[in-house]
């Protein structure tokens, strides 16, 4: 995702807590035709394209009760086509209420929430996961109709050293409901210059990854790795119901992919890598696969690199 213009505040004032907060100026790519206009030259007029205004205000309350436990809350909101709003910057609001009062009934925001908590209160075990909650459907809160809930979801464990040392396992599943990161106004949905702020794969799709590290000596890191992603169908393209589609009724899309990657620090934030991939994709590749890695494939790949 391309990077944007933001302010941001971090506040550490205690051991067991610490707040973050951050202002940004998102790209809509949504052209205001009533701020458009010609301008006349010698070839001809020239259409110059005005984009419709859109902004992202975020915050996360971070709690640390006891040593190695981190739980976090916070909530965002996107917002278009009222400037830069005062009540906006004020860090430590709740921004969904903020909007039902400025804006009452008007479409021009999109909201979201969301848990993150990480726990390392087992010896070598790093117990972790996070909760994105796009929309929340309170009716079908307790019935089977779940992905009426746009929420997005990751579970993950990380076991270092043990039973043997410098040996680490990860292990991680994420879920996407239907329609989670999506919204159906294009001047508010969850994107800048046309990309997902989200999870890369998006709505209704699931992942599971899983990474065996290896550190033989000081410097050098050996990875081993999986991935197994899908992707069901696309009910904004579909132009179908919000309420109620189901998650992965079929298959759209599948990524198989199997890796091995050695980094070695040569000197200090300095780093050479080598690394060989070997991928199988298949289904509406066209959509969302780059043609040189369609259907089944192997990559090698090379490279030095400073500072990360």
């Amino acid at each position: 995702t391309p990077s944007i213009t933001k302010i941001t505040l971090n506040l550490k004032p205690t051991r067991w807590f610490e707040f973050n907060y951050f202002h940004g100026w998102l790209v809509s790519d949504v052209i205001d035709s009533s701020r458009s206009y010609f301008v006349p030259g010698n070839s001809g007029a020239t259409y110059v394209r005005v984009y419709h205004q859109k902004y992202l205000a975020a915050n996360m309350f971070t709690f640390t009760p006891f040593r190695n436990l981190n739980i976090s809350v916070g909530n965002s909101i996107i917002y278009s086509d009222i400037g830069v709003h005062p009540a906006y910057l004020i860090p430590v609001f709740f921004f969904k209420g903020i909007d039902h009062t400025l804006s009452g009934y008007s479409d021009n925001m999109n909201s979201q929430m969301y848990l993150d908590i990480s726990s390392r209160n087992l010896r070598h075990l790093h117990l972790y996961g996070t909760m994105f909650v796009d929309e929340v459907n309170i009716g079908n809160m307790f019935t089977d109709s779940l992905q009426s809930n746009f929420f997005s979801w990751k579970l993950g464990a990380r076991l270092s050293d043990y039973p043997l040392e410098n040996i680490s396992l990860t292990a991680e599943y994420t879920r996407s409901n239907p329609l989670v990161f999506k919204h159906y106004l294009l001047t508010t949905n969850f994107e800048s210059n046309k990309y997902n702020l989200g999870h890369y794969l998006t709505d209704n799709a699931q992942e599971i990854y899983m990474n065996l590290q290896y550190k033989p000596i000081r410097g050098l890191v050996i990875d081993l790795w999986w991935l197994y992603a899908q992707k069901g169908p696309d009910y904004t393209e579909l132009a179908t119901e919000r309420l109620g589609r189901p998650f992965m009724k079929t298959v759209e899309w599948e990524n198989n992919t199997f890796g091995l990657k050695g980094r070695y620090e040569i000197i200090n934030d300095g780093y050479i890598y080598a690394g060989f991939e070997f991928s199988n994709i298949s289904g509406d590749v066209n959509i969302y696969t780059d043609e040189m890695w369609h259907g089944k494939t192997s990559t090698v790949s090379v490279g030095i690199n400073f500072g990360f």
